[in-house]
């Protein structure tokens, strides 16, 4: 028996510029780690027939199809990985915890299949494989649109964004699905959104979340149609308490010095086929309460970071694996986002009114952890240099434009919030600021093209009034 409604598994995949700014603990081994453990597993779901949205970020893009990165990310399977996990394993042995040792060297065959999925992907490499699959995109540098000062500078995000995916996957592949970095959503962006093309986007919309039944559809007075994400199922996955933290699964937080991690949630030694059995488990409960919330019809979004499956929640793509089966034994339709919205773009309420501030899935539903007291100084900052850009903008260098794109990265501001990257988010700010303000001061300036960030920059888009 089919449930009426539809449920759509929304992964949004992004990384920041990392590659070729620093290594460990914080740079490009993040992406590394990422292909290797998020990436190419769920890439695995899609090539077989789950039917997810993927959303991919340009700036991840760029990264993946610079010279030289995926040489580096093989080196780092080939090499850095089977080393740190036969130095952990034998400093176990050492101190009497065979046990431990035996995960880890089991472990390392993660990275040995991830190197072979890798070098299969040639002659097209990683971007090449992705490509059927990738349906979203994203502003150039995940830039949080709202707090950006200037119709130019926000067109400049949107519009070089958009290019990059259309030249990358096709111009008929794209279907005006596009992701606001973190959800930040204010109904001004709308109207430059609509320009580009963009068909739909995400909002995190919480006072529009029904004790029963999915939030609606909405559509904007510019055009775009709004897509409200189903906090209460999403909260079950991703929320306090949520699957990942279950006793039987890998935990994520307690890691060895060199990085690993063979304990489960509980303290004891991970446990692969018990971790399997909590996943079968979890996802009957998760595909139960998804058909309990479609059961009346409608449209139930659920949008993820992709690298909360496997990369953050090691068991994350077997859980995606079994929930997208019992949902297709359940009868629940779990269907691509561009699929559903072809079949209830019909149905779309108004925007309300009353809905017309700031919003985004970060801490309270706002903008703080982008622009609050600890990192109200990098948001000035970035919004000085994009007036200053813009006022130049008929003689600012390529070179300019793209350190103005750097710059804006959500991420800087993000990790200095939680404290998760030391000096480095501040650094990179600080760098990319330093170095947009040596392009305008320099006549002729070489561009350097900060590696391979934005190679299908826009700069049309700052000359528009």
């Amino acid at each position: 028996m089919s449930v009426p409604g539809r449920i759509s598994v929304v992964l949004h995949t992004h990384m920041p510029y990392v590659e070729g700014f620093g290594t460990w603990p914080f740079g490009e081994e993040w992406l590394w780690e990422a292909v290797a453990t998020s990436y190419l597993p769920v890439l695995d779901l899609l090539d077989g027939g789950v039917p997810l949205t993927l959303s991919l970020t340009p700036v991840l893009c760029d990264q993946l199809e610079a010279p030289g990165a995926l040489d580096r990310c093989a080196a780092f399977l080939r090499d850095v990985r089977p080393a740190s996990h036969e130095l952990d394993a034998v400093a176990f042995r050492a101190a009497g915890e065979p046990a431990l040792a035996a995960e880890i060297e089991r472990a390392a065959g993660q990275y040995a299949s991830a190197l072979a999925a890798l070098e299969r992907c040639s002659p097209g490499g990683l971007l090449a494989r992705m490509a059927p699959h990738a349906a979203w995109t994203s502003s150039a540098t995940h830039a949080i649109l709202p707090l950006l000062a200037t119709d130019a500078g926000t067109r400049l995000q949107v519009r070089t964004g958009v290019a990059g995916h259309r030249t990358r996957f096709g111009e008929d592949a794209w279907r005006g699905g596009f992701w606001l970095p973190e959800c930040a959503h204010e109904p001004w962006v709308d109207r430059l959104l609509a320009q580009e093309g963009v068909r739909a986007a995400c909002v995190e919309l919480p006072r529009l979340t029904a004790a029963v039944g999915p939030p609606p559809l909405l559509r904007s007075a510019d055009g775009p149609l709004l897509v409200p994400i189903d906090r209460p199922l999403i909260d079950l996955v991703w929320g306090a308490g949520g699957y990942p933290g279950r006793a039987a699964y890998r935990d994520e937080h307690r890691r060895t010095a060199r990085d690993h991690r063979p304990w489960a949630n509980d303290g004891s030694v991970y446990d692969p086929q018990r971790a399997l059995a909590q996943v079968e488990a979890d996802a009957q409960e998760f595909a139960q309460a998804c058909a309990a919330r479609v059961a009346a019809g409608g449209l139930s979004v659920l949008a993820f970071d992709t690298e909360l499956f496997g990369h953050h929640w090691h068991e994350g793509p077997a859980f995606l694996r079994a929930f997208a089966q019992t949902c297709a034994q359940r009868g629940v339709a779990l269907t691509p986002l561009d699929d559903a919205l072809d079949a209830l773009e019909g149905e779309a309420q108004p925007w309300p009114a009353d809905a017309d501030v700031p919003t985004s899935w970060g801490a309270g539903g706002d903008l703080r952890t982008w622009s609050g007291p600890q990192v109200a100084d990098i948001a000035r900052a970035l919004r000085r240099a994009e007036i200053e850009v813009v006022h130049r903008a008929a003689t600012a260098p390529d070179r300019a434009l793209r350190e103005l794109l750097a710059l804006q990265a959500s991420d800087w501001a993000f990790l200095e919030t939680f404290g998760r990257a030391g000096p480095y988010a501040r650094e990179r700010s600080a760098g990319h600021l330093a170095a947009l303000k040596q392009a305008l001061s320099a006549v002729g300036s070489p561009d350097s093209q900060l590696r391979h960030l934005a190679p299908h920059l826009r700069r049309a888009a700052v000359l528009e009034p």
